[in-house]
């Protein structure tokens, strides 16, 4: 009933022939652009004039919570055009969402383990910017999970 309405409007629905993964992917490169574009806008991020390339000195913060440089918001523009690239594909998709997870997994216990006032803090990350890569690591893995069923995935 719903494509029916949603036909009967005039409008084409936008999930039409497209698999669950595939949408779960562009949706979250969608977000990585828009986080990696605002990353660069004062205001949003407060400290801008701090904006650093890179390292644990970079004071601007996205949202005012999300400890930020250069190097991370290109990281974030880098994921979002992964994704949408990846996203053209079932098995793509499935694997941008899997692997990205798994790598946000691993900068969550990188962040978790280093100092953050050191040099080893290099993107630079902060406590709010871990918890948040462990939640967007384990929801990209469950997403890429979830969206794909059966032992017959393409």
């Amino acid at each position: 009933m719903t494509n029916a309405m949603a036909h009967s409007r005039g409008r084409r629905n936008p999930a039409d022939g497209r698999a669950p993964v595939r949408r779960a992917a562009a949706t979250v490169g969608v977000l990585f652009l828009i986080i990696g574009v605002l990353g660069f806008v004062p205001g949003i991020t407060s400290n801008f004039g701090d904006l650093a390339w890179a390292g644990h000195n970079s004071d601007a913060k996205l949202l005012g919570l999300f400890q930020v440089s250069v190097l991370h918001n290109v990281v974030h523009l880098a994921f979002g055009v992964a994704g949408l690239l990846l996203a053209r594909t079932i098995s793509g998709a499935r694997a941008y969402l899997i692997a990205g997870g798994a790598i946000y997994l691993v900068l969550w216990l990188y962040g978790v383990v280093i100092d953050h006032e050191s040099g080893a803090n290099f993107i630079p990350l902060n406590g709010a910017d871990d918890w948040l890569h462990f939640f967007l690591g384990v929801g990209m893995i469950a997403l890429g999970l979830l969206t794909t069923r059966g032992p017959n995935r393409r």
